[in-house]
């Protein structure tokens, strides 16, 4: 974790650094149009305030369209339209249901439901599996920070216990149950559209070029990929800690004095779990009846009960279920609302106004000619390779949600230039924000777990990099079966 001094340096740097870069940008001689130049160096500007983090994300990306604005680049109008767009009222509601689960703790009874089966309690690596199934399984519907953070306790729990009572090669073994808990946070969150805003994302620039994606499309195409992932880490774990053992009722005992401090299934807990089983049916229903060739009630979900509808729908039916009817209090209130990650939201509607502006004045297509210039098609798989590895490499050390918004609609640039449909290789690009696994500052699950103290930078760095490795080598190859 960074010091506060480094954060206050770091902050310094791109005040300096970011106007600097821009105006050299801008006056470099470049074969570019007047609009599409500015356009670059108002990227670059937000680029360096986002890797330096001088202001919240949302915040440089708004910075970003209003300088379009000043500079005339857009009307007000049209340059903050975005903010209105269906995918931004989809974070909303799938935040609030997210939101009512942690507050009512419907999550934390989910992991001791299925940690005190004995299925998961046979072997140290059932055990990991365990944690890293409700990991998995969870991020696919909240957000992987608040899985993190929930299993930590309970990790470090065991961990303690197996110290008490000397058990040898307990540290190896508490390094990896913990990297195996964020790993599987990261790669659960890709397998459904609001797993990760990163996702919706880029689903929101698939929209902007015609190709619509429902919810059970995205989980058809994505999950192959992630559950394969998901079973090489833990053929990766299970190799490293071959040695270690423990005894089955000692770790059994800590989950069942966890349980019995469970209190009974609240109101709380009923409304939130009804509220996302609904909200999860309608939004794979449209995807079934696209299946199974219903084309009209496919067109009805999809024009009636699209996925922004009934995430909002969902999430103000929280606000309406009682908890308390005496005294009628929501499941959800006002303080939840404040809760919600707003600066994601907002970094949304900036980034997906900000795309456009790459888009449309042609900064994405000259880019684009640039590099189909140099690249084969003939290459396309090494060409994807590098844009996975790419994208995996720059999220190590920026945020996915930014780096995803700045990259995406150049990359679209660059695949349209080269005659290549965007539909496959931009699902792969945005995925891949989500597999960095070698660095503390690449993802919160990745902070969270070195937070403990209990994780060297160099073994995260070292298991991180061969897994990054084995990602973008997963990834490739699903996209390109889809291609083909």
């Amino acid at each position: 974790m960074k010091s506060k001094n480094e954060i206050e340096i770091r902050k310094y740097i791109g005040i300096l650094l970011a106007p600097i870069l821009s105006v050299i940008v801008y006056i470099l001689p470049l074969d570019l149009n007047p609009d599409a130049h500015i356009v670059l160096s108002i990227m670059v500007f937000c680029l360096i305030f986002w890797l330096t983090e001088v202001t919240p994300l949302s915040i440089t990306a708004l910075l970003g369209v209003t300088l379009a604005v000043v500079f005339g680049i857009v009307d007000v109008k049209n340059a903050f339209l975005s903010l209105g767009n269906p995918v931004l009222i989809l974070f909303i509601g799938s935040f609030l249901i997210a939101q009512a689960m942690t507050r009512h703790g419907l999550d934390r009874r989910f992991a001791l439901l299925l940690l005190t089966r004995d299925t998961f309690l046979k072997s140290p690596l059932r055990l990991i599996v365990g944690f890293s199934l409700i990991s998995f399984l969870l991020s696919m519907w909240i957000s992987n920070t608040a899985t993190t953070a929930m299993l930590l306790p309970l990790i470090l729990g065991i961990v303690e216990t197996f110290k008490k009572n000397n058990i040898k090669g307990v540290k190896t073994f508490a390094v990896y149950l913990l990297l195996a808990v964020a790993y599987s946070a990261s790669i659960g969150g890709t397998t459904t559209l609001i797993g990760t805003p990163t996702n919706l994302i880029g689903a929101g620039f698939l929209k902007e070029e015609g190709y619509e994606i429902d919810f059970l499309q995205w989980i058809i195409i994505v999950a192959p990929i992630s559950v394969t992932m998901f079973f090489i880490l833990m053929l990766y774990i299970k190799f490293k800690i071959r040695k270690f053992r423990f005894d089955k009722k000692q770790v059994k005992t800590i989950f069942l004095k966890e349980k019995r401090h469970l209190p009974k299934l609240s109101v709380g807990e009923i409304n939130t779990l009804v509220v996302f089983v609904t909200a999860a049916t309608l939004w794979v229903l449209p995807g079934i009846a696209n299946l199974v060739g219903n084309e009209v009630a496919y067109r009805f979900l999809k024009t009636h009960l699209p996925e922004s509808i009934v995430a909002l729908i969902c999430g103000i039916l929280l606000f309406l279920l009682p908890i308390d009817i005496k005294k009628y209090r929501g499941t959800l209130d006002i303080e939840d609302l404040k809760k919600l990650d707003w600066d994601t939201i907002l970094l949304f509607g900036g980034g997906i106004a900000l795309g456009k502006l790459i888009i449309n004045t042609g900064l994405a297509q000259y880019i684009g000619k640039k590099i189909s210039s140099v690249v084969s098609p003939e290459f396309l798989v090494g060409f994807l390779f590098v844009l996975i590895i790419s994208m995996i490499f720059m999220t190590e050390i920026s945020s996915n949600t930014a780096t995803t918004v700045t990259f995406v609609p150049i990359i679209i640039g660059i695949l349209k230039q080269m005659n290549i449909d965007i539909f496959y290789p931009i699902i792969a690009v945005v995925v891949s924000a989500s597999f960095a696994f070698m660095l503390p500052i690449a993802t919160p699950p990745n902070a969270i777990i070195y937070g403990s103290n209990l994780i060297k930078i160099t073994k995260m760095a070292k298991t991180g990099f061969v897994l990054n490795i084995i990602g973008s080598i997963v990834i490739l190859t699903y996209i390109i079966i889809y291609m083909r």
